[in-house]
């Protein structure tokens, strides 16, 4: 999985909002509405969601379905997904567009993911998926237990994982035993931060 960050061609540009949109704050985790017309800039652009600094000084996160009210189109992407086999590869390379605003690395590469476990959603049992589909449950943490966006890592984990054909539910355990520490991050995430 390439954590590596490529400049997106939107990145900082100047964006008005074409339409009332939600948004939350980061890092408090926030939901806010943005009003029409309010201008900020396109401060990144990760996982399909954009980070805008708005004309009030703050950061706020624009979910990638939102796109078109900050003049972008949406990614047909973050719309659904194509039929495909619901293994724990499968849903690794979904978690790995999922990522903290505040860090641009993803959240596999920065070693939040402790466990991912699929099951027959009819019967519970380990199975690749019977005529109901498949519960896929994720067992998670975050770099300091009070971090804000948890709540919208947790979120978008949920959506993400949900759009996949033949995934009936998903469950996210936030856990913190073991504690996350940098030494969980792989080898391409700590370059990527200039922590080697």
């Amino acid at each position: 999985m390439d954590s590596a960050v490529s400049s997106h061609p939107a990145q900082h540009q100047s964006v008005t909002f074409e339409r009332d949109c939600n948004a939350v704050i980061i890092p408090d985790g926030f939901h806010v509405k943005v009003p029409q017309g309010s201008e900020g800039t396109i401060m990144q652009v990760l996982g399909g969601h954009y980070t805008v600094r708005v004309d009030t000084g703050y950061l706020v996160r624009v979910e990638g379905v939102d796109a078109d009210a900050i003049g972008h189109q949406v990614d047909p992407a973050l719309l659904g997904d194509p039929d495909g086999e619901i293994d724990e590869e499968r849903v690794l390379e979904v978690l790995s567009t999922c990522y903290d605003p505040e860090i641009p690395v993803n959240i596999v590469e920065l070693g939040l993911i402790y466990g991912i476990d699929i099951e027959d959603a009819a019967s519970g049992a380990d199975e690749g998926g019977g005529a109901d589909g498949v519960r896929v449950k994720v067992q998670m943490t975050l770099t300091a237990p009070g971090c804000g966006m948890g709540q919208v890592l947790q979120d978008d984990i949920h959506r993400k994982l949900g759009r996949l054909t033949g995934v009936a539910e998903v469950a996210v355990d936030l856990v913190f035993d073991p504690p996350w520490s940098m030494e969980k991050m792989s080898e391409a995430a700590r370059l990527e931060l200039g922590m080697m």
